[in-house]
């Protein structure tokens, strides 16, 4: 059947079909950079991470865009607040979120433009748009007209009668219609600004990201992605803006991830419930975030709390549990069906819309199956098939099962004190609580080691 993906533009699952074979051209909104990135933000980026890694595992070539926003009213208005530039606000926030890609074990994407150094290529688009009647500048401000878009409001399913009858929409005399938006904003005094056609100003959010897609992947492209907030009005803009200036259909698939919440409720500034990336990782494994975003599936909401990301841990250890080395000199356990069998069950979940909930499934199936042939005195080399393959399929999903480390300093007369009760135990012919502390060491990374001398432990 090949690999279906749910496109929120005709809301249901379809092949991927590339506008070029072989490559896969994404462009995926990235974060606005005024305040520290919340786990919302890591959520929708281990999305599309994920997505980017399966496609990749799958053959496809895939020129991968996210974009920063550093040119926008929040940030405007929190540098006023701090005192300090909307320059210098926006690039501490943009260079701790590259740190944040590197933690949370995110493929760096191909292209990562900045708003900020885009202006030509966003002013040129909007002197089309003009051009093509299709905005119109009042007073140094130029607006879209979106009565010129006959499908307007497709993605969101929303009426343009309906927008223009809602109280929400901001009232300005100026404009031809009350739903038209910003493409360029007249400067203010003490905003940043940039010379234009109209006048010193800068530009609507909306029109950055369609500029940076014209630019960084071409007239049209395969997929677009964001969280499900971005549905309206920002993607349903995108659309319009781009479309009237190539005449083309923009996106063949728009992908877009749920909400993160913190227990039942959303996540919210206004409510102060944010958990920063920062705070998060202070206190918990990249990995295990992974696995709480993993088990959640990509369109639904993000529960994020204490309790579920305790589940995620166990889940984690148990993954690198399967990493155990053997406990006997058995050659006669076989782990190549079990391995292509969980090959084949992983590839047909991801295939059915990226259902890595799925996928995870079989992995956990792998590690039963690895540890039953431990259990029945398998060897190292008989356990490396499934071992080896387990490590592969997980990396497909971004875990690093990587074994925690020690201070080795601090851990030392510890690990000392163990391998000395495990002696005595030996001595004693308690064989099983022997073989428990050995076992949990090996969970740890830590190998015990017999010989004539004596046991010695090994990290890593």
């Amino acid at each position: 059947m090949g690999l279906q993906i749910y496109n929120t533009l005709t809301r249901r699952k379809e092949p991927l079909e590339t506008i070029e074979p072989g490559l896969v051209r994404m462009y995926v909104c990235g974060p606005t950079v005024y305040a520290k990135a919340h786990v919302g933000h890591a959520m929708s980026s281990v999305v599309f991470d994920v997505l980017r890694r399966y496609l990749e595992y799958r053959g496809y070539r895939v020129l991968h865009v996210m974009n920063y926003t550093d040119v926008e009213d929040k940030i405007i208005q929190r540098a006023r607040e701090m005192g300090v530039t909307p320059e210098a606000l926006a690039t501490r926030h943009r260079l701790e979120y590259e740190q944040h890609m590197q933690d949370l074990n995110l493929l760096i994407p191909t292209i990562r433009p900045q708003a900020s150094l885009e202006m030509p290529t966003i002013i040129e688009m909007i002197e089309k748009l003009v051009a093509g009647g299709f905005a119109y500048e009042v007073d140094g401000d130029v607006y879209f007209r979106v009565a010129r878009d006959e499908d307007y409001g497709r993605l969101s399913g929303r009426k343009l009668e309906e927008m223009r009858a809602g109280a929400r929409l901001q009232v300005d005399e100026r404009k031809e219609d009350p739903a038209d938006f910003a493409l360029w904003k007249a400067a203010k005094p003490g905003e940043p600004s940039w010379p234009s056609p109209w006048g010193a100003g800068r530009p609507g959010w909306h029109i950055e990201c369609s500029a940076m897609n014209l630019r960084h992947l071409g007239e049209q492209i395969d997929i677009h992605g964001g969280g499900n907030d971005l549905i309206f009005p920002h993607h349903e803009n995108e659309i319009a803006q781009s479309e009237s200036v190539t005449g083309k259909t923009f996106a063949r698939y728009w992908v877009h991830n749920g909400m993160a919440q913190l227990g039942t409720e959303k996540m919210s500034k206004s409510l102060g419930n944010l958990v920063t990336v920062e705070d998060m990782l202070k206190d918990h494994e990249a990995d295990a975030f992974r696995l709480l975003v993993l088990n959640s599936g990509y369109r639904n909401p993000l529960t994020f709390s204490e309790e579920v990301l305790a589940q995620s841990e166990q889940a984690l250890e148990r993954l690198r549990g399967a990493f155990k080395p053997g406990i006997g000199n058995g050659g006669d356990v076989d782990l190549t069906e079990q391995a292509a069998a969980a090959r084949r069950g992983f590839e047909a979940a991801m295939d059915d819309d990226f259902n890595t909930a799925g996928a995870l499934s079989q992995l956990f199936e792998l590690v039963r199956a690895i540890n039953q042939a431990r259990d029945r005195g398998a060897s190292n080399a008989s356990l490396k098939v499934g071992q080896e393959a387990l490590r592969e399929l997980a990396g497909i999903l971004g875990l690093r099962l990587d074994v925690r480390r020690f201070d080795d300093k601090r851990a030392a007369p510890l690990l000392d004190l163990l391998v000395q009760v495990r002696s005595e135990l030996r001595q004693a012919r308690q064989w099983e609580l022997a073989d428990r502390i050995r076992d949990r060491l090996a969970e740890q990374g830590i190998t015990l080691e017999d010989g004539q001398d004596g046991t010695h432990w090994v990290i890593g």
